[in-house]
């Protein structure tokens, strides 16, 4: 099975895998990000972050590759009284631009080594003046420290503080955590977990 069928299943049904809740890192920092700003959200989901920041006074635009994920996405947002933008689109195809977000937005968004450094190394160029990249994502130690509360199957694709400050050096880092939280987040995710944070500023 392909990572888009995969997850179209996995989005399939009425309940929400990761709940309608927000990611707590990105409720508890989100005065980080530019007010009112331009938001692109990453491997968005079923869209609890993008309908928050939506509340919250941001144009947001999501992308994912999962149709399904998009209906719920969309559903959870008029339910909600927002709106947002939702391309269906694997992030390898996804046209960034060039100084185009205030802010982008990378919660628990894992693809495999290659995906992951095309994505990042696109980052920082479409980004404006000021504008804040964002990121949780679980560390190695989630699956070497067997924790279980979810996460990639492969330790390549997960994360850690390393790489991201060398691959966003040119960004002023505003926030920086690796080590174990709660994260409890629909079915999807729910325990202990060991996490990498990052926040940094073009």
């Amino acid at each position: 099975m392909g990572a888009e069928a995969f997850w179209d299943e996995r989005y399939t049904g009425e309940a929400y895998v990761y709940g309608v809740e927000p990611n707590d890192f990105l409720k508890d920092h989100v005065g980080h990000l530019p007010r009112g700003g331009r938001v692109l959200c990453l491997s968005e989901g079923e869209g609890r972050n993008a309908v928050f920041l939506a509340e919250q006074g941001f144009d947001v635009w999501s992308v994912d590759f999962s149709s399904v994920a998009r209906e719920k996405a969309l559903a959870l947002a008029v339910a909600r009284g927002v709106a947002l933008h939702y391309d269906v689109s694997p992030l390898s195809n996804y046209d960034f631009g060039i100084g185009q977000w205030d802010a982008i937005v990378s919660i628990f968004a894992h693809t495999d080594a290659a995906t992951r450094e095309d994505v990042w190394s696109k980052i920082v160029p479409s980004l404006t003046e000021g504008g804040v990249f964002f990121l949780e994502g679980y560390h190695p130690q989630q699956i070497l420290g067997e924790y279980k509360s979810g996460g990639p199957p492969s330790v390549d694709m997960m994360v850690t503080p390393e790489m991201l400050h060398q691959s966003f050096s040119a960004l002023v880092c505003e926030h920086d955590f690796c080590g174990e939280r709660p994260v409890i987040e629909g079915v999807g995710h729910s325990g202990l977990a060991y996490v990498a944070q990052y926040i940094g500023r073009k």
